[in-house]
């Protein structure tokens, strides 16, 4: 049976999100980010015409279009209605997954023969906007690869078909950054041996690209010739990460037991971006000596940055221990998991912490989860970690 893929994409979400809530924004150049030393989390059609870009620094943003207007953003908001976009979709559909706070795909295959999956897709965003007021774009092929990268052609408020017989005439002129897994390092190097086009890199023998490129390189052939067998993987909010320490010792010295909180955090944190995850829902437990058990949770934007999480965490503990009586366990969960590439808190992340958290994930990638870490996880007295 030929698999109907479709990608929607909830078009600059952030900005529209907030158009939403001021229509006064709507129409004028519109960034969303941190201070001027932080970064681009999004920007509207009007800023982009003048270069501006996500994760480029504020203040170049702000350099190639003076006239913006910048807002730190909500991210309440931004949560509450990808939830409510989440269940409108999941509604309509027999599978869905959630790839990131915005971008969703679903697999309809098989219901053509009743629905029409083209005409079905179109009433689903349709009803998307009705429903939240967002505007969505959209792309039916038969995998996911093509339907991402045709979303993101479709925009703004677009919606397209590709159909297996153009698939290859679709993709050929697109510039090999369009394919998901082309970073700035593998466009580079494929560059400079003059590929840059989609059609070129599906021409070039299989074996030399796995040379280049090692393991990966299969793969960016595949994708390069619409080759992607990649399922949609069902959604759901009950996926979640945790970790817990029971003492041999029952303890109240604050010092370790925070320390050993921003030890979980961390780990955490670097497990999600390793899995490609996002976190929604911060859970903190805590049992004291005589075995009572107090349980705090929050809700944050999706993140998987570890300072973000480690602030909410010890706040979470701060409410939760509320007695001068030793704790036995101390637990860190995270819940509310979605996957996505989204690794940084742009709203709060400055350039420099965003490189230094790619310096510290590829350290652990190499040498080991812990290899590096930040010093209050560590028993420096001992050299160990405390988690």
């Amino acid at each position: 049976m030929e698999r109907s893929i479709v990608h929607m994409d909830l078009d600059t979400f952030f900005v529209s999100c907030e158009r939403l809530n001021n229509s006064e924004l709507n129409g004028i150049p519109l960034i969303i980010g941190g201070g001027d030393r932080g970064v681009v989390a999004s920007c509207s059609y009007e800023a982009r015409k003048f270069g501006v870009r996500s994760a480029m620094p504020i203040r170049m943003a702000l350099k190639l279009c003076p006239d913006a207007k910048v807002i730190r953003g909500d991210h309440e908001m931004y949560s509450n209605l990808s939830h409510l976009v989440t269940e409108v979709i999941q509604s309509k559909v027999p599978v869905m997954e959630k790839a990131s706070i915005d971008e969703f795909y679903l697999d309809l295959s098989g219901m053509d023969q009743f629905f029409g999956c083209y005409q079905w897709t179109t009433e689903i965003a349709a009803a998307v906007t009705k429903e939240t007021g967002l505007p969505i774009s959209f792309a039916l092929s038969n995998n996911k690869t093509v339907s991402k990268i045709g979303s993101g052609e479709s925009k703004p408020y677009g919606k397209l078909e590709i159909k297996p017989q153009n698939m290859q005439g679709f993709l050929n002129p697109l510039s090999i950054r369009k394919i998901p897994m082309v970073g700035n390092a593998t466009f580079q190097l494929l560059s400079r041996i003059g590929i840059r086009t989609i059609h070129t890199l599906s021409e070039m023998p299989v074996l030399v690209l796995q040379q280049m490129i090692g393991k990966n390189g299969i793969e960016l052939w595949k994708k390069a010739n619409g080759i992607d067998e990649n399922p949609v993987i069902p959604y759901s909010e009950r996926k979640s990460i945790s970790t817990e320490r029971t003492f041999s010792n029952d303890t109240m010295d604050m010092v370790s037991l925070k320390g050993l909180i921003s030890g979980m955090a961390e780990q955490l944190a670097y497990q999600l971006r390793k899995e490609r995850w996002l976190t929604s829902t911060v859970t903190i437990k805590i049992r004291y000596s005589n075995f009572d058990t107090e349980t705090k949770q929050c809700k944050v934007s999706y993140t998987s940055a570890d300072h973000t999480l480690s602030r909410v965490a010890l706040e979470l503990f701060q409410k939760a221990y509320t007695r001068r009586m030793r704790l036995r366990l101390v637990g860190l969960r995270f819940t509310g998991l979605v996957h996505g590439n989204h690794q940084m808190d742009l709203f709060e992340d400055t350039e420099e912490l965003m490189n230094l958290y790619q310096s510290m994930d590829y350290i652990k990638n190499r040498f080991g989860a812990q290899a590096v870490g930040r010093a209050s996880g560590f028993d420096l007295e001992n050299k160990n970690r405390l988690f």
